[in-house]
Formats: C-alpha cells, sequence, structure tokens
C-alpha cells in the first residue's frame, strides 16, 4: 500500500491546482503525468488530490462545485497554508518543484516541464520580482480561461492579470489568485486609476469622474454597456471580498 501523503506532496499538489484550469484535472494531462512521476504517485492520485482542493474552498459552492469528499486531515491543513500565507507557500512549493525536477530529470529535459511563461534562464531567488509577474499572470490567466473577466476578449496580447489590492500594498497577497482579475488592457488601466471597481455582487462599477464623458461617442462604444454588468466568474479562485473592499475605499474614485 502507497505511503500516506506528504505535506511536501500536498503542496506540489496545490501548486500545480493553482496553475491548471478547473477542467484539466484529470489523469491524461501532461502536467498531471509529469507532477505523477516526480514524485512517485499515480496520474489518478494526482488528478483526485486536485479534486479535494476544490471541496476545501466555500466559495466554490458558488460556482456549483463540489469537489471530493475524501478530504484528509492534511489536506485542510496545507490548503488553510495557502489561504493564509499564499505568496511564502507558493514560493517554497516552487523550490521544492524544481528540487524534484533536478533530482529526477537530466538537465536537458528540465525545460520540458516548465511551462511557455517560464522558458529561458530560471532563477527564482534573483529575479524574484519577473517571477511573481510571471507566475501571477499564468494563475490569472489560467483562472479566468485566459479572458478578459468584464469584457471577455480572449487576445492574450492585449489581457493583463490586475491586482485588485496594489502590489505595493500586501506583500503577502501578490501571488494570490483571489487577488487577481484578468482584464483587458483598458479596463486594467481603468480599474488601476480607479475610474471602475468591482462590487462584492460581481458587478461593474463607474466613478463619477469616468462618467464625465458620458456624451462621448467612444464612451458610449466602448464602456457604457458595462456598467452595473455582473463580470464573468472565474473557474476556481473568486474575488476575494476584503480585496475588492479596499479597492472599493482605497483606489475608487467615488
Amino acid at each position: 500500500m502507497r505511503n500516506n501523503w506528504t505535506r511536501e506532496e500536498l503542496i506540489l499538489a496545490f501548486n500545480l491546482y493553482c496553475k491548471l484550469p478547473y477542467g484539466q484535472f484529470n489523469n491524461r494531462n501532461l502536467e498531471v503525468k509529469n507532477l505523477a512521476d516526480l514524485i512517485g504517485r499515480t496520474p489518478g492520485a494526482i488528478a483526485y488530490k486536485l479534486v479535494n482542493f476544490v471541496s476545501l474552498d466555500p466559495k466554490q459552492k458558488l460556482l456549483g462545485r463540489k469537489g471530493a469528499t475524501n478530504v484528509g486531515k492534511l489536506d485542510k491543513e496545507v490548503f488553510q497554508e495557502f489561504t493564509e500565507n499564499f505568496d511564502d507557500l507558493f514560493y517554497e512549493s516552487e523550490d521544492l518543484l524544481l528540487s524534484k525536477i533536478e533530482e529526477n530529470k537530466p538537465k536537458n529535459d528540465i525545460k520540458k516541464l516548465i511551462d511557455e511563461n517560464k522558458k529561458g534562464e530560471y532563477k527564482i531567488r534573483e529575479t524574484k520580482v519577473r517571477v511573481n509577474q510571471d507566475y501571477f499572470r499564468t494563475i490569472v490567466m489560467s483562472n479566468y480561461t485566459n479572458g478578459c473577466g468584464i469584457t471577455g476578449i480572449s487576445i492574450p496580447e492585449l489581457l493583463v492579470a490586475s491586482h485588485i489590492k496594489p502590489w505595493s500594498k500586501d506583500e503577502k497577497n501578490r501571488l494570490n489568485p483571489s487577488n487577481g482579475i484578468c482584464l483587458s488592457a483598458t479596463f486594467d488601466k481603468a480599474f488601476d486609476k480607479g475610474l471602475i471597481t468591482i462590487d462584492n455582487d460581481f458587478k461593474v462599477m463607474f466613478s463619477s469622474k469616468f462618467k464625465k464623458y458620458l456624451k462621448e461617442d467612444f464612451f458610449k462604444n466602448e464602456f457604457e454597456r458595462f456598467e452595473s454588468l455582473r463580470m464573468n466568474l472565474p473557474i476556481k479562485f473568486l474575488p476575494n471580498e476584503e480585496f475588492l473592499q479596499y479597492h472599493f475605499d482605497v483606489v475608487f474614485q467615488k
């Protein structure tokens, strides 16, 4: 019989949970197979553990997802660790992942396991800021299935992983996917400058400053129809209510 899951194995599983779209939690997925090889588990066991994490998130119920029912004590503890201190746990899981890759794969094969956002020279300790941005974008884009949460635009070059609570204001949640929304470049700028916000019902609100342009054609054509519209909800990590409240209280130009 296979030994019980360790904490290291579980944080690696959660790392993958953050990166994969919800519909890819299956034993045929290449990244699931790769992780299974690295830690000596079956792809089916990895896939089932990913579904376990779904059941631990109460916000997933809002998306109509239940996940698995057989959730262990350590699963809950690891999920709670990520909830309380996402950035540190994600860094820890990335360092562990690299160690596992280096232990198990020839150097020439390592790049095959690194996604497109991490190709090239990989130095997480030396280039922490850049890696922060790369991973945050990867996770947020996956969470919104590569589409703007407001407009639905799905052209990668026009999409930005926007922080709800600004990068400079919360060091512990810079990588937290619940602190991110995928937005088109124009809406990202409007969100960043407080011209729009998202309320706790996930509806788009316009500031009075933004509404000064109501009579302009560009406003009518590009923005007006989105006011009070409920945003497209992500597939895993919903925007955190506390972060949304911060944006409304501090960033939004009421």
